[in-house]
């Protein structure tokens, strides 16, 4: 899950779940399927600022013109959200639909806690399109839960200018990486820009890492089990960073550096190279005035692939009173007019095929948006960012773990360890 913490504006004191955080207090909910006099209570986390809300709150209207149903947006803080979630689906003050993380160890367990409404047959019913592999991140039992959130590839972005001026080539494998860093920090600039205080950042550096070394298959293995965490290719995509930190590849301290501070590096060209994730081309868009290219993270024999993910996507909370009502707005979020209206305002990749003819969108995001749909139609490989797919408890061992291995506190072999033994928690 992408959570970049230092762009997350803190949730106000006032803001409960039970409160619209836009304001008022939500009118009582009508019988299922009403139409007119039905509220929805939605639950997203808190976004960046209050013209994304004003956007997101104004695209819904339309969805309530036509359909009669009152959506009334509710916003909390990734931490807060964490926290009270679970208790606040099992009030009768909690949300009718909420945005939150797919995969097993997010989503899957509140399926697991029975939390979940069951949308098996409502995919038949409205022939929901998304890509198979975002669908099985929502799929839990055998039962579908969700709407799969927007994608997310992790790969590495690199200044075409510089390297145009370095007279450097995009590296194809990881001893290419290795020799243009040295060119770049030879020519006196950070060669990746790099910050992992908050913790999470560290987590996309060994699935891009892992996810080129080992491909889908191998992440498969590792994310399910039937691979330990303490196979040489877990240690060695540790032992890379090491390497990489202490020849000056990243920036000086590296956890000491936070995300913003790490964007403002590459944005400012102060670093060549930066490994993040899609949700950056926004900021480029924004933030840059030299052009980027994106390719996936090089792999210790060749071209490597992207590490896949999904950001928050709808759910349905299982005690909702207005089950009809929900499906109603998930129907409108699925869509492919949806999906336009996402990529065009907010930069993100829909779960599913969207035609962007016509649409105004960044060339960088044009040209993700088309590898995706490659991928996802069985046109290469799609590797797989760890943290969206396993629990909690493995995660802060990973975001421990990487933290640890860059200050030298402890050795790629001991976090290998570390991790199998979350795993197998």
């Amino acid at each position: 899950m992408r959570i970049p913490s230092g762009k997350i504006l803190a949730a106000t004191a006032t803001c409960l779940v039970a409160t619209a955080c836009t304001g008022g207090t939500p009118s009582p909910s009508g019988d299922a399927g009403d139409g007119e006099g039905t509220t929805l209570r939605y639950l997203i986390e808190q976004l960046e600022d209050a013209d994304s809300l004003q956007r997101l709150e104004d695209h819904l209207a339309e969805f309530e013109e036509s359909s009669g149903i009152d959506v009334q947006v509710q916003q909390l803080d990734i931490d807060t959200m964490r926290t009270v979630l679970q208790t606040q689906l099992r009030s009768e003050e909690g949300p009718d639909v909420f945005n939150w993380g797919s995969g097993p160890g997010i989503g899957g367990a509140l399926a697991e806690a029975g939390l979940l409404y069951d949308l098996t047959e409502a995919y038949e019913e409205n022939d929901w399109e998304v890509y198979d592999f975002a669908k099985e991140r929502v799929t839990y039992d055998g039962k579908v839960y969700g709407i799969p959130g927007e994608m997310e590839t992790v790969g590495l972005y690199y200044n075409t200018g510089i390297f145009e001026d370095l007279g450097i080539e995009p590296p194809q494998s990881l001893d290419e990486l290795r020799e243009v860093s040295a060119t770049i920090r030879e020519a006196g600039l950070i060669p990746m820009a790099f910050g992992d205080q908050e913790g999470w950042p560290g987590s996309h550096l060994l699935s891009m890492a892992l996810s080129s070394a080992v491909g889908a298959d191998g992440m498969e293995a590792l994310l399910s089990g039937e691979r330990s965490w303490e196979s040489p290719e877990v240690v060695d995509a540790l032992a890379f960073w090491v390497e990489a930190n202490q020849n000056g590849w990243l920036p000086e301290s590296p956890t000491a550096v936070d995300y913003d501070t790490m964007t403002s590096l590459y944005l400012s060209g102060q670093a060549a190279m930066i490994p993040t994730g899609s949700w950056f081309i926004n900021d480029l868009a924004v933030g840059a005035d030299f052009e980027s290219a994106y390719i996936p993270f090089p792999s210790p024999d060749g071209e490597g692939v992207f590490a896949g993910g999904l950001g928050s996507g709808p759910f349905v909370a299982a005690n909702t009173d207005n089950p009809e009502a929900a499906i109603q707005l998930l129907d409108f979020l699925a869509s492919e007019e949806h999906g336009q209206w996402t990529v065009e305002n907010l930069q993100t990749i829909p779960p599913r095929p969207v035609d962007t003819s016509g649409l105004d969108v960044d060339p960088l995001l044009a040209q993700v948006l088309d590898q995706v749909s490659a991928l996802s139609e069985g046109g290469g490989e799609l590797g797989y960012n760890i943290d969206v797919l396993m629990p909690e408890a493995f995660n802060e061992a990973m975001f421990d773990g990487v933290q640890a291995v860059l200050t030298g506190q402890a050795t790629p072999e001991e976090v290998a360890a570390n991790l199998e033994a979350a795993a197998q928690a």
